[in-house]
């Protein structure tokens, strides 16, 4: 998941701010929240290489504008269509094998591209999600996307119910715990979000010395960070990155974090350093992204006037590529 725009979180980035100075905060947000996409590997926000679709899912395409608009609504139909009738090939497959895996997920996969078009219904999606994730207990990515489109669609409690049954199976379960406390912030609960990551630090303590590396310690230390970056409370965000730093000296994550709070504080010559350490930590492919982060300016990122509902966390590569949970180093 390199190359990541630095722009707000279609998650976690959906309350509306009027003013500079939250324009300027959003800008922090996302930086930060880039380094959770690093440190849970891509399924976040809707993005997993299991589901190739996925990077689709909640993205509405924006519709052609100028003379090309009418052979865009004509290629539209014949999409419509054409996605039609494979739905209702899966859906004839489900009636004669109702658990077939394939038969599932292409039917997900077709009814998330209608969605797309502007004709479907992400309430279209629950059911084969639902029977996925019931066949699939082991591979949570199906209960998480489960919860994320209940999330989607305004369902919050169904969303943090499916969110908190997968962690009380898998507390180490990153993609989980990131879209719980994401669905916190978006109920305005930031200390709700910050005593649930904490309690994961308590039991990674514990669950950690009797299986070493049960719960990944740094990336949670991530989150706490991210999420007190975001109210602001700047030196519990440092906090916890400097603890994610001890606990992993070679991870550019919690440094490269670290710098940007710094400089959000104007703090600059703290910060570049950092901006380089991380740039050195860091595997190849991120060390663009990271240099460019460093020499961006927080106040030009977005105009005050930047519509929220617009600016996602995009990743400009292949959806089938993310890096390593714990260094970033490979995909999943």
């Amino acid at each position: 998941m390199s190359l990541v725009r630095v722009q707000s979180s279609p998650v976690s980035q959906k309350r509306v701010r009027k003013s500079s100075g939250e324009a300027k905060q959003r800008w922090l947000i996302s930086a930060v929240v880039l380094l959770v996409f690093i440190a849970i590997g891509g399924f976040l926000l809707g993005r997993s290489s299991l589901f190739p679709f996925l990077s689709k899912t909640f993205q509405q395409e924006q519709p052609s504008g100028g003379t090309t608009a009418a052979p865009a609504v004509e290629s539209n139909k014949a999409k419509q269509a054409e996605l039609e009738t494979q739905a209702k090939g899966y859906e004839l497959v489900l009636q004669r094998k109702p658990e077939d895996r394939t038969a599932l997920q292409g039917l997900i996969d077709t009814r998330l591209e209608l969605v797309r078009l502007g004709v479907g219904s992400l309430k279209d999606t629950i059911e084969p999600l639902e029977k996925l994730a019931k066949l699939n207990p082991e591979q949570t990515e199906y209960a998480v996307l489960l919860a994320q489109t209940k999330q989607q669609m305004g369902d919050l409690e169904g969303a943090a119910t499916v969110y908190r049954s997968i962690l009380e199976s898998k507390p180490a379960d990153l993609n989980a715990l990131d879209g719980l406390v994401n669905l916190l912030l978006d109920q305005q609960r930031p200390e709700a979000a910050i005593g649930l990551l904490q309690d994961t630090l308590d039991n990674a303590s514990k669950l950690n010395q009797i299986k070493p590396g049960t719960i990944d310690e740094v990336s949670v230390r991530l989150m706490s960070g991210r999420v007190y970056a975001e109210q602001q409370r700047y030196d519990e965000a440092i906090a916890a990155y400097d603890k994610a730093i001890k606990g992993d000296k070679d991870d550019f994550r919690p440094v490269l974090a670290k710098a940007i709070v710094l400089r959000q504080q104007g703090k600059n010559d703290e910060a570049q350093p950092l901006f380089s350490s991380a740039a050195l930590l860091a595997p190849a492919k991120y060390k663009d992204q990271i240099n460019q982060i460093a020499s961006a300016s927080p106040a030009a990122e977005e105009s005050p006037d930047s519509n929220p509902d617009t600016n996602s966390a995009e990743p400009e590569e292949s959806p089938n590529s993310s890096p390593d949970a714990n260094n970033g180093d490979q995909q999943n």
